[in-house]
């Protein structure tokens, strides 16, 4: 094949090594002498796609999202293959990052993906909004792992596209993130969770927050009587278009390890301890929820998410529905 008039052919060896310790240094963290590295890689080898496409790499790893969409873009001119191509999943990244998004749904489109548009639907549903941002692609469910490189935490959300996740879950406040945020993700999965079920989903790793949720995050010591008790709660705060989440039987610490590999997704209460659960065994809350799998322990850690103005009430009316088997205390806002 030929690209511009140009034969194809092997990287030279100067290529190959400047690319070689650029990949060391990103390793190392130190993106600006491997932009050098790769710079001059480019200028060796400016007909090969891998070049402009090892660029747009490294400036996606530095969030310059300027930088990564113009090298992809030459990338993927260079491209000598139709779709499926992660030249154009670098582009797709970039460009939802910039909000640019005719590019990006050319970019899922030329990947082999099916992206809803043509039109302005108002009143929701598939296709475009107003700003020409793809809506309704119908990705279903993914957890996302929250600062990756720091305190990871996985979450569960759902995928608005191929590069964004709205979290469902609520956070630790350890995490910086909070219900009902977007976090821009990457594209390769590292890690699963299983369901029962047999259902298993990816875990993508967050590369930065897409748009803040305005939501405040709580935490709260519950007295729950029985399941039922704890049910009743999220199930309250999620008909107020909220959330509340029991940490005490949804938090596991898990090794890095672990936590990138296939894990069943069922936590809590079991009938077994999960030899996976690194926490400590006997304490409730997010440093060990397990028990003997025989006993419910009323004592419960909760995450909130609701407004100030909400929040108390949410908690009181829980208990005014069963005040004999239920009570709060010691709310405070964490994140």
């Amino acid at each position: 094949m030929r690209i511009f008039g140009k034969g194809r052919h092997r990287p030279s060896a100067s290529w190959r090594q400047a690319t070689d310790r650029a990949f060391t240094l990103i390793g190392d963290g130190r993106y600006e002498d491997a932009g050098a590295l790769l710079t001059r890689a480019a200028d060796l080898e400016p007909w090969l796609s891998e070049s402009w496409f090892n660029l747009a790499l490294l400036h996606k790893f530095r969030h310059d999202w300027e930088q990564a969409r113009a090298a992809g873009l030459r990338a993927v001119a260079l491209l000598d293959r139709a779709t499926g191509a992660p030249d154009w999943w670098n582009v797709g990244i970039a460009a939802t990052a910039l909000q640019d998004w005719p590019l990006a749904r050319r970019a899922w489109q030329a990947y082999g993906l099916k992206v809803p548009g043509g039109t302005y639907r108002p009143k929701g549903g598939g296709g475009v909004t107003a700003s020409g941002e793809p809506v309704g692609m119908e990705l279903g469910s993914a957890a996302v792992r929250l600062s990756p490189e720091g305190e990871a935490e996985v979450v569960w959300g759902r995928r608005l596209d191929p590069a964004r996740i709205e979290v469902l879950s609520i956070p630790l406040p350890s995490s910086g993130r909070r219900w009902g945020e977007v976090v821009l993700h990457d594209g390769v999965p590292h890690g699963e969770r299983t369901t029962a079920a047999g259902h298993a989903y990816p875990v993508f790793d967050e590369i930065e927050l897409w748009a803040p949720s305005p939501v405040p995050t709580w935490v709260v010591l519950l007295e729950a009587e029985t399941e039922d008790d704890r049910d009743a709660l999220e199930r309250l705060a999620a008909d107020a278009g909220f959330a509340a989440e029991d940490w005490s039987s949804s938090v596991r610490l898990l090794c890095r390890m672990c936590s990138e590999s296939r894990m069943p997704s069922d936590e809590g209460d079991g009938e077994h301890l999960d030899p996976h659960d690194h926490s400590e065994p006997g304490h409730p809350g997010p440093l060990g929820h397990r028990t003997d799998g025989s006993l419910w322990m009323p004592e419960r850690e909760c995450g909130l998410a609701a407004p100030a103005s909400l929040v108390r009430g949410l908690l009181d009316g829980w208990v005014a529905d069963s005040p004999d088997t239920r009570d709060w205390r010691d709310l405070e806002e964490v994140c």
